[in-house]
This record gives structure tokens, C-alpha cells and sequence, in this order.
């Protein structure tokens, strides 16, 4: 996300200057981020779904298919990736207009 907050400063100061709320910044970036991590996740617990059978011999003291494992530790991942995004989308509020459509 921060790569793509970079590579965006000129669209996103060209928002700013036509007068765009922090707050809207912040959820266009959390926006594309969430649906990069919702793929991420898709696919994750489809390999994590996948392998069961080869791990089931590696868990001790929970099944390999125990649900409230899977929801925990998704949702703690998920926390996290959005966590983390938080700050590029922070960062992108800061950009000033006038620096941001000076560099090319």
C-alpha cells in the first residue's frame, strides 16, 4: 500500500486541491486495501483448507478444521494488514497539492 500511495501522490494531490476531506483519502486507500486483503485471505484459507491433512499431524490440542481457529486467527490477521495500511492512508492526507502536481 505504501508502494501505491507513491506511485498515486499526483492523483491524489490533484484531489486535494479540488478540495477532497482527509477522511475521504483515508477510505479510498483502505478501500483498494481491503479488497487486496480480502483476496489475500480468500486465498489463504483456501490453502489453509487445502493443507489440513498434511498439518493434522503437526496440531496438538485442536482439530485441523476447528472453526474458531480459523476465525481468530483471521480476523487477527486481518487487524493487522489493515493496521498497517492505516499509515499509508495517513501518510497520503499529508501530500501537498501544489509539491505533488510540481513533480513529475
Amino acid at each position: 500500500m505504501s508502494c501505491m500511495v507513491s506511485r498515486r501522490v499526483r492523483e491524489i494531490g490533484i484531489r486535494r486541491a479540488l478540495g477532497a476531506q482527509n477522511l475521504s483519502l483515508v477510505w479510498m486507500v483502505l478501500g483498494r486495501a481491503s479488497v487486496v486483503l480480502l483476496v489475500g485471505m480468500a486465498a489463504g484459507l483456501a490453502g489453509t483448507v487445502a493443507t489440513t491433512r498434511f498439518l493434522e499431524g503437526r496440531l496438538y490440542g485442536i482439530l485441523p478444521t476447528d472453526p474458531a481457529t480459523f476465525v481468530a486467527v483471521t480476523l487477527l490477521l486481518g487487524a493487522a494488514a489493515l493496521l498497517a495500511c492505516y499509515f499509508p492512508a495517513r501518510r497520503a492526507t499529508k501530500v501537498d497539492p501544489m509539491v505533488a502536481l510540481r513533480c513529475e
